[in-house]
């Protein structure tokens, strides 16, 4: 029986372009990556930060915490917030990324969980996009590695044919991998994380060798537990995860910034109207999905059922981005009721019969006899049927 062989780095057939060498993206793209979105901030953060960094960190986690939760730096520079939330939460989070231990970062959809880890990998590692989508199709090769079948078949198995996993690149490269939505994948295939979490070893059992991870590498997976197609983790990879949990927003003001921030960075890569002309409309989408969500009004004196949905900070995003773009294309550039009633019904209807029958009950209690919210009552109303 072979031997096997310990790497610590990739060979040509394991490297890839992924890293700090990797290429720049076009200059246009719709969704440029954390790092390439607020290069100069995370410049500007770098050369700031005198602090000490853990091996390949491109910055220390003080200023990782300040990245992701903003601040201003001592020449002026402002760095603006990624996550409004409570600080302790960022700050557990980066250290764990510091210790031996995975992040998982748990909460209900729409907690900004994916953006949280996006922009955690980006200052931490410089490269946000070792990515592994977790889908009920998600097979182990997705985390492990697979074959360039040509190659396979012509030479046998070597490193030349081996294609590596993001997680595989990040362990020989020393940097952070990500994998979304982890209970969606099957939970044969989680599994595949044990060995490579806690041995810190990736076995190539085909060539009697192994990948180890060098300093600087660990993982970061989001879940949730309230959506369809859920598959509970093992407990024996839940405990290598350090496990923190993203809430709601505490209060609406809270997410009516968020939502507003959002929005704005969202329409000027989609050229539509600024965020400030539509406020109201963002506090009364924030104002009806926190109702619903809670089932109460925000003074407390009616109860009202929920619907089936949701209804989270990242769907009111979504609400509000869809009627700037009905404003700007079919209005007058300005964010009105009628702009967002339609993506409104569409978010709390999703059972159509329990829910619409929710939303009409709450439309004709509560909107109905709001002040200041007959035009909002009008639109809903018509859009409803």
């Amino acid at each position: 029986m072979p031997v096997p062989e310990t790497i610590a780095q990739p060979r040509s057939g394991v490297e890839t372009d992924t890293g700090p060498g990797r290429p720049q993206p076009a200059t246009e793209v719709l969704r440029p990556h954390a790092e390439h979105a607020f290069a100069d901030e995370l410049a500007a953060l770098a050369a700031a930060d005198d602090r000490p960094r853990p091996a390949r960190w491109r910055l220390s986690p003080w200023a990782v915490a300040t990245y992701l939760l903003g601040g201003t730096l001592p020449d002026g520079t402002v760095i603006t917030p990624k996550y409004v939330g409570p600080r302790r939460i960022v700050e557990v989070a980066v250290t764990t990324l510091a210790t031996d231990r995975a992040l998982l970062l748990l909460g209900v959809p729409g907690t900004a969980k994916t953006w949280v880890s996006e922009h955690l990998a980006a200052a931490v590692s410089g490269d946000s996009t070792l990515l592994v989508q977790g889908t009920a199709g998600t097979p182990e090769e997705a985390i492990r590695y697979g074959w360039d079948y040509a190659r396979l078949l012509a030479h046998g198995p070597s490193r030349d044919a081996l294609v590596p996993s993001p997680v595989m690149r990040a362990m020989a490269q020393g940097m952070t991998a990500r994998v979304e939505e982890l209970t969606r994948i099957p939970a044969d295939v989680q599994d595949t994380l044990i060995t490579i979490l806690s041995e810190k070893t990736l076995p190539l059992p085909e060539l009697g060798q192994e990948v180890q991870a060098v300093p600087g590498f660990n993982l970061i997976a989001t879940a949730n537990d309230r959506d369809r197609g859920v598959n509970e983790l093992s407990s024996a990879l839940r405990r290598r995860f350090n496990t923190v949990v993203l809430p709601l927003p505490a209060t609406p003001e809270a997410e009516v910034d968020i939502v507003a921030r959002r929005v704005e960075q969202l329409g000027r890569s989609l050229a539509l109207p600024p965020v400030p002309d539509g406020v109201d409309e963002i506090r009364r989408v924030v104002t009806v999905f926190r109702e619903l969500r809670d089932g109460v009004t925000t003074d407390g004196r009616t109860r009202v059922k929920s619907p089936s949905g949701t209804l989270s900070t990242a769907e009111a995003i979504s609400v509000v981005t869809g009627g700037l773009a009905l404003a700007a294309h079919f209005g007058d550039g300005v964010l009105r009721p009628a702009d967002i009633a339609a993506g409104i019904l569409g978010a709390v209807v999703r059972d159509p019969a329990a829910d619409r029958v929710v939303w009409q009950e709450y439309l004709e209690t509560v909107v109905r006899e709001r002040d200041g919210w007959k035009d909002f009552y009008r639109a809903c109303r018509e859009v409803s049927g």
